[in-house]
């Protein structure tokens, strides 16, 4: 292809990085202007999304980066999901003092870093996505530079990040060595018949660096911590977006690179996705943080989104960028709510904090009940449908024991989400709680009509494009 050609294909990564740049300059230039800066940001994310949804397809610049259906399908959801949470945070910041233009900039640069993992079709590519990613989430979460927890928060997140950076580094060099070549596609000729023993080892510390992206336990060490210590509208980014990101990572890294050694890397995915889901679900139950209890909940939720790619197959890999999707809205609108809620001036965290809210915030009190029945998978909310998809690709794919454990991590899990609805609807309250600001009101009641009623309608859309986006990755 011609360079012009290949510049097309990364349209959506261009708009975001000249983007990022002109509001970087126009807000340094104009800072008390950070509310247009940030509607600024918005703008250039819905150009990105319109222009992943109808952009050519293709591979290039040498087969470093993909266009295909899985990379649109992904890239879409990815800047929609980051469009929101800049009017969901620039307002929270504001409201505590911190005027800055540097929020929505760096929502943009995280996005751009998520565009290019899930569009990578090398190892080099692969690294780039996710460190440019990551660097803009570890300023986003020590953001909020007066608070002790936050910065404490941004530094466990550098420090471990690097680790898992180093992981991905050395994973990578192994495969390079034994395979000879960083391309997806080359890699997967040379384990057409199997896997070497040093491919394989390479194999392993890609998923370790990657399994910590996504939290998946024994990789979680960072997650309550970070989650409880970062301003709340932040969490409510990284617990959504770059979670899909690294998921379609994944998919895109074992399906293209990976497919002839599934038998060889399905055992590993399994016991990934069944220790998250166990990890998640029983030290839930002892927290009394609202957000460490959705960091064990998203510890969880990304061990039933990896037993569906580990089902090895193309319906394994649609099960689970179905499941990804729609536990974003969950988890967002969770955090938006979260957002939402202060009395006195105090943001409100805790089981106690929320005792007898149906009283005082009925509205948010609903949303919150909507997400929490949504994520223990009651039907027919639209996390009942995410668990559906995931556990019929496992049934299909011979994997009937993964399923049925992580059907009853659901049901171990379930006792927090219900313990927190009680606490809403039949506890005492605890006195009267601040107005709800606008934007986080909003946000959280229409993620909550999202997980029903609308997700019905929403699935005859998602289903289909999901089928599609899963063939692309090159599974039977």
């Amino acid at each position: 292809m011609t360079f012009s050609a290949d510049l097309g294909l990364a349209y959506p990564e261009l708009i975001l990085a000249i983007g990022a740049l002109v509001l970087l300059v126009a807000g340094a230039f104009a800072p008390k202007a950070a509310r247009a800066v940030g509607w600024g940001g918005v703008l250039v994310l819905a150009a990105a999304a319109f222009q992943a949804a109808t952009g050519p397809l293709g591979r290039g610049f040498s087969g470093g980066i993909v266009a295909d259906d899985a990379s649109a399908f992904a890239q879409v959801a990815i800047f929609i999901a980051s469009a929101i949470a800049i009017p969901l945070g620039q307002p929270w910041f504001e409201r505590r003092g911190v005027h800055n233009f540097e929020f929505p900039v760096l929502i943009v640069l995280a996005a751009l870093g998520m565009g290019m993992m899930v569009s990578a079709g090398d190892l080099i590519s692969l690294y780039i996505g996710v460190e440019l990613h990551s660097l803009a989430l570890y300023v986003l979460a020590a953001m909020h530079r007066d608070n002790a927890k936050a910065s404490e928060a941004g530094l466990k997140y550098f420090v471990l990040g690097a680790l898992s950076s180093g992981l991905l580094l050395y994973g990578a060099s192994l495969v390079y060595g034994f395979a000879g070549s960083t391309l997806f596609t080359d890699i997967a000729a040379a384990v057409q018949h199997g896997a070497h023993t040093g491919v394989l080892f390479g194999l392993v510390f890609l998923i370790c660096g990657l399994a910590f992206k996504v939290s998946a336990a024994p990789f979680h060490m960072w997650t309550p911590d970070v989650y409880e210590g970062a301003p709340t509208p932040v969490v409510a980014f990284f617990a959504a977006a770059p979670k899909l990101a690294a998921m379609v990572l994944f998919a895109r890294l074992l399906g293209q690179g990976f497919g002839g050694a599934v038998v060889q890397w399905q055992q590993v995915l399994v016991a990934l996705g069944l220790i998250s889901v166990a990890v998640g679900a029983f030290a839930g139950l002892a927290q009394s943080n609202l957000k460490r209890l959705w960091a064990y909940s998203s510890i969880a939720n990304v061990g039933y989104a990896i037993i569906g790619l580990s089902s090895g197959t193309a319906e394994g890999v649609q099960s689970m960028l179905i499941f990804m999707v729609l536990y974003m809205v969950d988890v967002t609108g969770f955090f938006a709510c979260l957002a939402a809620l202060s009395r006195r001036g105090k943001a409100m965290e805790s089981f106690q904090d929320m005792a007898g809210l149906f009283k005082e915030q009925p509205g948010i009190a609903l949303a919150m009940t909507a997400f929490s029945l949504s994520a223990l998978g009651l039907p027919p909310f639209s996390g009942f449908w995410a668990k559906y998809f995931v556990f019929k690709a496992a049934l299909n794919a011979g994997l009937p024991v993964a399923a049925a454990l992580g059907l009853v991590g659901s049901v171990v899990a379930a006792f927090y989400y219900l313990r927190l609805i009680k606490v809403m609807w039949f506890d005492a309250g605890e006195g009267a709680t601040d107005k709800p600001p606008f934007e986080a009101r909003a946000v959280a009641v229409g993620l909550a009509l999202f997980s029903f009623p609308l997700v019905l309608g929403a699935l005859v859309w998602i289903e289909p494009a999901a089928k599609k986006a899963a063939h692309a990755f090159g599974l039977a």
